[in-house]
């Protein structure tokens, strides 16, 4: 079969990717901006955290008109997570409510995604060192879910600076 060089990659499948001299820079910008667009809050105003401080999501409370908008912006927030790790958690924690999402649910879209809007420039880079250290981090906060007790943890783990592996889980 034939192989065709097409030269040095630039965009797959969401995936943006810009080289250095030392370095390649992963963003999902224009997927970003599509997502926004899908849920027309282009002019909505950014914010600091895509979470509230003392915000606990629980599965009471008025269901959402259309629970497949939610759906799809969650599935879409999943995927945004290659490149943004500092989604993880919340992306997670509004995941855990497909079945019967309610109105405060998109209400915590809404406010990711105005987080989002704000952090369009950003994404991981990766830089070449000369040794091979490894550090992780985890945390974990026992019996965190007010509904079922179960505890939610997370890990990222940095090869020579650079970001290579995370996860957040319930």
């Amino acid at each position: 079969f034939a192989i065709k060089d097409l030269g040095r990659l630039s965009y797959f499948l969401g995936l943006e990717v810009h080289y250095g001299a030392n370095s390649i820079f992963l963003s999902q910008a224009k997927y970003s901006y599509d997502i926004l667009d899908r849920a027309n809050l282009l002019d909505a105003k950014p914010i600091a955290s895509p979470l509230a401080s003392g915000i606990q999501l629980t599965s009471t409370g008025d269901p959402f008109p259309d629970p497949t908008l939610y759906r799809s912006l969650v599935g879409a927030l999943q995927y945004l997570t290659i490149t943004c790790p500092d989604l993880l958690y919340v992306v997670n924690s509004v995941s855990q409510f497909l079945p019967a999402p309610t109105i405060d649910h998109f209400q915590a879209i809404k406010r990711i995604l105005r987080y989002v809007k704000g952090t369009l420039s950003y994404g991981l880079s990766f830089t070449r060192g000369s040794s091979l250290l490894v550090l992780g981090y985890s945390n974990v906060e026992w019996a965190h879910c007010v509904e079922t007790r179960h505890s939610t943890y997370g890990y990222s783990i940095f090869l020579e600076g650079n970001l290579v592996s995370w996860s957040a889980k319930k």
